[in-house]
């Protein structure tokens, strides 16, 4: 069985689309995952803002990678986002999983969505752990 720690890093390497997106692990602890992303012109909506998609993207990874680190195989069932503010290209911004809830084999888990140290999206998500190990 892989370590809590070492599940985000396997994930990114099987992870052809978060690695298109330019997500780096910034810090990982079991229960908690930060990483981080440079927007890019390509991820422009017709507004010359961020798409939505984006931001989602990145929580949606920091969910699934935190979800993983106790050592089980996790998937989402249900998750939402609100949108706060609109992001540009060349802004950096970070998601981290602030909650890890566990009931049972189902969890709760919260991430922020973050440019420098505002708050530009938060995320909601509703994981499912199964019985296999991660190896």
């Amino acid at each position: 069985m892989i370590e809590g720690k070492e599940i985000p890093a396997k994930m990114l390497s099987l992870d052809p689309f978060s690695t298109w997106m330019g997500m780096e692990i910034i810090h990982v602890e079991v229960g908690r995952v930060k990483l981080g992303m440079n927007i890019r012109p390509e991820m422009l909506n017709s507004m010359g803002k961020a798409h939505g998609g984006i931001t989602y993207a990145l929580a949606d990874t920091a969910f699934g990678f935190t979800s993983n680190t106790h050592g089980k195989y996790a998937v989402s069932i249900e998750t939402s986002i609100n949108h706060i503010e609109a992001l540009e290209a060349g802004d950096y911004i970070t998601a981290e999983c602030t909650l890890d809830k566990t009931k049972t084999k189902v969890g709760f888990n919260i991430v922020e969505v973050k440019k420098d140290d505002e708050l530009v999206a938060l995320f909601k998500g509703v994981v499912y752990r199964t019985n296999k190990d991660w190896e």
